[in-house]
């Protein structure tokens, strides 16, 4: 887990922003064109109306038609350009960020804060309007004064009025942006709790189905969702009225212009296509404003999506680059480790210091809530220890990187969590990788046979979560996962949980195989059974170290225990979050 960045350092976000600039400026450049040859329609009709119908020379009509339609043609293809450009760099934005934004949701998982899949939700939605029509009114309301200096220059009452209306619509911009925001925003959040239950139920569907948990999480869902939904009615009950009072103004202001127009006409101040002109610029002139409120929804959704983005870079830093390390020999050090769970006050593991050298396995038992999962998670670098140091080979293990360190761990976890894909790109570790070296793999686990009897054998698809294997196969393949690859460290949490005697016999040959090879291993277990090959035994009770010695010394204690006092496995003092996988204090 990372230290979280200082709030004045740019996330990688801002720094997209700071790079697409140019690719804004490019827009903002091509909006002030537009803006401009969007006048040449209501000056061709000027034109017409005031000198070629009042001179009857269709040459200057064949002159200003053609003209007028060069201008159009440019107006498209800018128009087509700008379009270009927000689509590339919307796209350029989910590209570059969206790697970074998986790797801060995990990171930001592992402190105790995961947003699952919303974040790239919100990398979605900004995208959307960023390469949406949405995002156009932003660039067209600039030029608003400029099309009220022309109005303006036709007819100063005209300009007038003109100016009272596109203040009268910005003012109604300003009114629906306080009206809604607070509302769309609650919104926002409860929309995302939603979701994040919505995914809960699906990823434990089959404990919400065998015991009938659906109906109660389906009425959660229900009331966050009418939450949501009765916000948002309410955000755009109170935005309708302000839509439909816009479009009131633009209309009427459109009508008035055209009757103040004719009376200027009238009393022979203002020519018939000034009259005209006058009015089509006018409704130039406030359809960005219009749009504006139209889209605020869309707008505001994208704000809140960015705010969220911002606040997970800066909560899950990215990892600072460093110096690539020897390939470790395996030597582990737990120096006088304590750690306290994110968001917890009680320290789960008190002052550890343990020791495992290359072509040693070292055995961790204790009762449930004692900690050992806890130190498995620090041993592979997945949280670092709030005091003291996990050090391999001499170097502090959050000192390596991890992609590079991943290489030479391998890890089972209590929970395997299987990938939707193949058998092989499972136990490969979703890379692509030499057939040979997951059968490798896989008969170093004794899982290979098994794996035959599947449908496709390795190319077997196994779902969501690993969904068409058993417990016991889901565990056989993830320890093929923990041994791809030849790892140096080895870390099994409880690795025979699930496994049949046939299961457990083909990890103990593994574990023989693994210390031949010169492999340092860490294993956690329940049962004695499992322990045959394990050389020293490290106990823990209440996160702390209790005994500590070789196998048969401390099994001996263990079991010479009066009556009373708790064996290995038995109960103790409860610690929440034994065995899971998430940011809570684990065993």
């Amino acid at each position: 887990m990372r230290a979280a960045q200082p709030k004045t350092e740019r996330t990688p976000l801002q720094e997209f922003l700071r790079f697409a600039r140019p690719g804004f400026v490019f827009v903002g450049i091509f909006s002030f064109f537009l803006n401009l040859l969007m006048m040449v329609v209501p000056l061709y009709m000027m034109q017409v109306f005031d000198r070629v119908l009042a001179s009857g020379s269709t040459e200057t009509l064949l002159l200003l038609t053609v003209v007028a339609a060069t201008a159009i043609a440019v107006l498209g293809t800018l128009e087509a350009m700008r379009s270009h450009v927000l689509t590339r760099v919307s796209t350029w934005l989910e590209q570059r960020l969206g790697a970074r934004l998986i790797d801060a949701s995990v990171v930001a998982k592992l402190g105790g804060a995961g947003m699952g899949a919303q974040a790239l939700r919100d990398l979605g939605q900004i995208r959307s309007f960023v390469g949406g029509q949405g995002i156009f009114p932003l660039f067209d309301s600039p030029w608003v004064p400029v099309y009220v200096a022309v109005i303006w220059m036709i007819h100063t009452w005209l300009g007038v009025l003109a100016l009272i209306a596109a203040i009268i619509l910005f003012l109604l911009a300003l009114a629906n942006e306080l009206v809604t925001r607070k509302l769309l925003k609650e919104a926002g959040q409860n929309q995302v709790r939603a979701l994040r239950q919505v995914t809960a139920t699906v990823d434990n569907a089959e404990v919400v189905h065998a015991m009938g948990m659906l109906p109660g999480l389906v009425n959660r869902f229900e009331t966050l969702n009418n939450q949501v939904l009765n916000t948002q009615r309410k955000a755009s009950d109170r935005a309708a009225g302000i839509v439909g009072f816009s479009k009131f103004v633009r209309l009427f202001v459109q009508v008035g212009i055209l009757g103040l127009g004719a009376y200027l006409v009238i009393q022979g101040e203002l020519t018939g296509g000034g009259m005209i002109a006058g009015s089509i610029l006018l409704g130039r002139a406030l359809a960005p404003v219009e749009q504006g409120i139209t889209a605020w929804k869309t707008f505001v959704s994208s704000r809140d999506s960015y705010a969220r983005l911002q606040e997970l870079l800066h909560r899950a830093p990215a990892a600072p680059d460093s110096m690539r390390l020897p390939a470790p020999q395996g030597n582990l050090a737990v120096d006088r480790a304590s750690f306290v769970p994110p968001g917890g006050s009680k320290p789960v593991l008190k002052v550890v210091s343990l020791d495992a050298k290359p072509g040693e396995a070292l055995g961790i038992i204790g009762p449930s809530a004692s900690g050992k999962s806890t130190l498995c998670r620090l041993m592979v670098g997945i949280w670092p220890p709030t005091a003291g140091h996990i050090r391999l080979d001499g170097a502090d293990i959050h000192a390596w990187d991890r992609t590079d360190l991943g290489r030479h761990v391998g890890y089972l976890p209590q929970d395997v969590e299987l990938f939707a894909g193949t058998v092989k790109d499972n136990i490969a570790r979703m890379q692509q990788a030499d057939a040979e070296a997951v059968v490798a793999a896989a008969e170093l686990a004794g899982v290979h046979q098994m794996i035959l009897h599947l449908p496709d054998g390795y190319e077997t698809e196994i779902g969501e979560s690993g969904g068409i294997l058993s417990g016991g196969q889901r565990q056989r393949i993830g320890l093929a996962r923990a041994l791809f690859g030849t790892p140096q460290l080895i870390i099994l949490d409880e690795p025979n949980s699930n496994l049949d005697p046939d299961g457990e016999a083909a990890l103990l040959r593994a574990v023989a195989q693994l210390k031949e090879a010169g492999k340092t291993i860490i294993m956690v277990a329940h049962r004695p059974s499992i322990l045959t090959h394990v050389d020293r035994v490290v106990m823990l009770r209440d996160g702390a170290v209790e005994m500590s010695g070789t196998r048969d010394e401390v099994l001996r204690q263990v079991t010479a225990r009066p009556v009373g006092v708790p064996r290995v496995g038995g109960a103790a003092s409860a610690q929440p979050g034994e065995g899971s996988s998430g940011p809570r204090a684990a065993g």
